[in-house]
């Protein structure tokens, strides 16, 4: 009688090792009534030694473990059915909480999902502005004598201001024309626009995308080398470029 105990448990467990819990509740509350009062009382006892070692086990207590709470009623129920078989009672209801707490407990929780670290995001250092950005003073074109065209000189200079416009962050630039001494004031001023808007055409014709320019002249009226009325001065023949 005890090898068949002993192999009615054995077969008990494997069957819960590879059933779901309700499959195994069933199959195991099946196989103890199955048993006659000896048997029974045995197998109780081994679930109820299983359920109060599970309920003493660290690993299961400190890892927050559902199967620790699953032993606790399995030593409560295949206890209260023990009580009962003491006097020979198969007590259906205690037996069948046993069954089924300790096939709950035999199942291991699945693992938690590894945390999965994010990338860390290394921020970019912003691009460093050339040093030849000088908003005060963009550049400063040259025209010769009574001229309003944009001279090859000019043209190269004019060049670089397009390809520096993006790099240096420009969003406007100011177009202010000038003359030297030479000529009446009211003479001077309207060549200085022309100068202005000259230099204001190249400018755009370079593809700056979307940048804004504000054309203006102050003719005579701020040289750039201060000279007597009536002279000829190719530093004041100019056209000067600002950025906002």
């Amino acid at each position: 009688m005890e090898q068949s105990s002993l192999l009615a448990g054995t077969l008990t467990i494997a069957v819960l090792a590879c059933a779901t819990p309700a499959t195994a509740q069933s199959n195991d509350y099946n196989s103890l009534m199955a048993l006659d009062n000896s048997g029974l009382q045995r197998e109780l006892t081994l679930r109820y030694d299983a359920g109060l070692a599970a309920s003493l086990d660290d690993s299961i207590i400190s890892s927050d473990d559902p199967r620790y709470l699953w032993a606790l009623e399995t030593k409560v129920q295949c206890g209260i059915a023990l009580g009962f078989m003491r006097s020979s009672t198969r007590d259906e209801t205690s037996i069948r909480n046993c069954a089924n707490a300790y096939a709950r407990m035999q199942v291991v929780p699945a693992p938690p999902p590894a945390r999965v670290t994010p990338p860390v995001q290394v921020a970019q250092p912003p691009a460093r502005r050339p040093d030849n950005c000088d908003d005060s003073l963009v550049a400063t074109v040259f025209f010769d004598f009574d001229m309003a065209e944009v001279t090859p000189a000019a043209a190269a200079i004019l060049d670089t201001v397009g390809q520096q416009v993006r790099a240096c962050g420009w969003s406007r630039l100011n177009v202010v024309g000038h003359t030297d001494q030479a000529g009446s004031d009211q003479y001077n001023m309207g060549l200085s626009r022309a100068r202005a808007d000259a230099v204001a055409a190249a400018l755009r014709s370079r593809n700056m995308g979307s940048i804004g320019l504000d054309v203006g002249a102050q003719g005579e009226n701020n040289p750039r080398v201060p000279l007597p009325d009536g002279t000829r001065s190719p530093q004041n023949r100019r056209v000067e470029i600002s950025a906002d």
